[in-house]
């Protein structure tokens, strides 16, 4: 076998076995972040590089900085499993997986470094320079795999990531009171809440009932987008929100 070559001049190699060919030569467009969910984070790492795992990342960043590459950028990682973005189904043929080192939810939602978080920044620029990825598809995994998944969690700093040009943000509407729409309502509003959340790229089929799904879909983009209350009820703070990221996305511009 071919030595891997970092495709990031910062990673060190440490190859992983668990990948396959991009589907129909597909190149990147998004990349996915994740955390480990692990409080050890050396067998975090080795789980990834172990045959009988079947998971893998292309990369695996330490709580101090250091990043390691297990699969090459060109080849099909198997970090997002069933997952749907954008009317796409096979996130990983299309993606770059990143690993985070963090135990997460399981472990207490600790907080991520700022080395860890300085040296995400620093491969997803690089990552999407050379893959020409949009800003706005740099996503959750549970971004794609609604309440299946859960990462990296509601304390992601997602807006320092966006200070730095990374992913789509809007400073979140404060939560309040006022009209909201829960599990079991049915309508046109919420009809109109699938149609945005849809459009924005979440998985949803829009039939104008608040069912599990959308509750799912509603709790994954407060966790992404909203993270000061995770509760998957539209309240006016989450529907503003969603609203205001849906007029600033660059394939929208200049387009109202």
């Amino acid at each position: 076998m071919t030595a891997l070559v970092p495709d990031f001049s910062g990673a060190r190699v440490e190859p992983s076995p668990n990948h396959g060919e991009r589907v129909g030569g597909t190149a990147p467009d998004m990349i996915i972040l994740h955390y480990t969910g692990m409080s050890d984070h050396g067998q975090a790492l080795s789980w990834l590089k172990n045959i009988e795992s079947q998971v893998s990342s292309h990369y695996f960043v330490w709580p101090d900085g250091r990043i390691v590459q297990l699969v090459p950028e060109a080849r099909r990682a198997w970090h997002a499993g069933k997952s749907l973005w954008g009317g796409e189904s096979d996130i990983n043929s299309r993606s770059i997986g990143i690993e985070i080192a963090n135990a997460g939810h399981p472990g207490g939602l600790p907080d991520y470094s700022p080395e860890q978080i300085e040296s995400v920044i620093t491969l997803c620029r690089d990552c999407m320079a050379r893959w020409s990825i949009p800003t706005e598809r740099v996503l959750a995994h549970s971004d794609v795999a609604p309440r299946r998944k859960v990462d990296p969690g509601e304390k992601f700093p997602w807006a320092r990531l966006a200070a730095a040009g990374v992913g789509h943000w809007v400073e979140p509407s404060p939560v309040r009171g006022g009209r909201y729409f829960q599990r079991g309502e049915s309508g046109q509003p919420i009809e109109a809440l699938q149609g945005m959340l849809a459009l924005y790229g979440y998985g949803i089929a829009i039939t104008g009932e608040f069912c599990e799904r959308t509750e799912g879909v509603v709790e994954a983009f407060q966790r992404h987008f909203r993270p000061e209350r995770v509760d998957g009820i539209a309240d006016m703070s989450t529907i503003e929100t969603l609203h205001r990221l849906l007029a600033e996305l660059p394939r929208y511009q200049g387009t109202h």
